[in-house]
């Protein structure tokens, strides 16, 4: 009964701005440089982003952080993501060492308060004990990319992250602790805070020019994106993930919260990083198309976030609906299209693509929805 009770405490949201300010700065990184290289820097930063949280995620869920102690410990790596984020611009340059012992920081302060958690309790204790190797190694890995430079580097840095997310696949998921109502709200909380990046990238994308009709008309079809994007989310799938994890427990419980929310829910983020990049530099210039990298964010950004929707129900329920499959290949197929029509008109048939995905599920999912739902309460 506890595990229902327990609740997202205003420490781990007053943490979780820090990630806030970091998710816009990768936006920035890959703005600043809208090239496949630009990209797939800002997709490893984000991935190392990613992981710490997590790994706070899963802290809180087990700890209490509004413990004194552990409370000042989670401000010291609040402090520590903070120069993360402000270093995020240059990570793979100027400012790649200071990025790197930063995040050596945020991640050390985490098995430290983790092996705090495990006193007492020997299967977590041996569970963190197991995964430290890999959340050392990785992130020492990342300060030694900071002098280097590229190829080299962002080899290091796949190395690093590597290391890291395949470390916690050892032991299986044995000793790990979740409690469901909290973990599945935390995850739900940081998509809300993933979409209204969006709309900060929205504002900024209009900013210094002029609001004619053709930028208002672009908001107006960003903001449908984006409430499509967090219907097609919190209307079941937040829902079904929660009562799914509820009904498992010990090791199940634990590899099910580690695929479908630790794992699964960085593509998830990332796509709504990509889709706030396309539409930023839609935003920029209504009128013309738009260039590769931000046709590949706008369309692909998506298509990856309804793909990763496909993923999590063939984890929990082994098998693959229609329509986000359909939506998905659709938004690929879009990115051609959006390389020739002005990107108003790219942004407009990605709004259609994911409206008409949630007027699918509303009608043809009904009484499947009305069931999660009423379960829910």
């Amino acid at each position: 009964m506890n595990e229902h009770e327990q609740r997202v405490t205003p420490l781990e949201l007053f943490f979780d701005l820090v990630f806030v300010f970091a998710i816009t700065q990768v936006t920035s990184l890959m703005s600043a440089d809208p090239t496949w290289s630009g990209l797939g820097r800002g997709v490893l930063v984000l991935a190392a982003l990613w992981w710490a949280w997590a790994a706070y995620a899963w802290l809180t869920n087990t700890l209490e952080p509004e413990a004194g102690t552990v409370r000042l410990a989670m401000l010291s790596a609040m402090a520590a993501m903070l120069l993360v984020a402000l270093a995020v611009p240059e990570a793979f340059g100027a400012d790649g060492v200071l990025f790197g012992l930063a995040y050596f920081a945020v991640r050390v302060i985490h098995l430290a308060l983790y092996a705090i958690a495990g006193k007492g309790d020997p299967d977590l204790l041996g569970a963190v004990l197991r995964m430290t190797p890999s959340a050392t190694l990785g992130p020492a890995l990342i300060v030694g990319a900071g002098f280097l430079d590229g190829a080299a580097q962002a080899a290091l840095w796949a190395s690093a992250l590597a290391i890291d997310y395949l470390g916690v696949l050892i032991g299986r998921g044995q000793g790990w602790r979740v409690s469901p109502a909290h973990f599945a709200e935390r995850h739900g909380l940081i998509v809300i805070i993933a979409l209204g990046e969006s709309i900060v990238a929205i504002g900024i994308g209009a900013a210094g020019i002029s609001l004619g009709t053709g930028v208002l008309t672009a908001a107006v079809l960003g903001i449908a994106v984006i409430a499509a994007l967090w219907w097609a989310y919190f209307d079941v799938y937040a829902v079904a993930a929660q009562r799914h994890l509820s009904e498992t427990s010990g090791v199940a419980r634990a590899t099910l919260a580690r695929d479908y929310f630790s794992y699964l829910h960085l593509p998830l983020i990332a796509g709504i990083v990509l889709f706030a990049l396309g539409a930023k530099k839609t935003l920029e210039n209504v009128g013309d198309p738009l260039a590769t990298i931000p046709a590949v964010a706008l369309c692909g950004g998506l298509a990856l976030y309804f793909l990763t929707h496909v993923a999590f129900r063939l984890r929990i329920a082994r098998t693959i609906g229609p329509g986000r499959s359909v939506a998905t290949i659709v938004l690929f197929a879009l990115i051609p299209v959006a390389l020739e029509v002005p990107a108003l008109v790219a942004l407009a048939l990605v709004a259609a693509v994911c409206c008409s995905l949630i007027v699918y599920d509303v009608i043809h999912y009904r009484e499947e929805r009305a069931r999660v739902r009423l379960a829910r309460s």
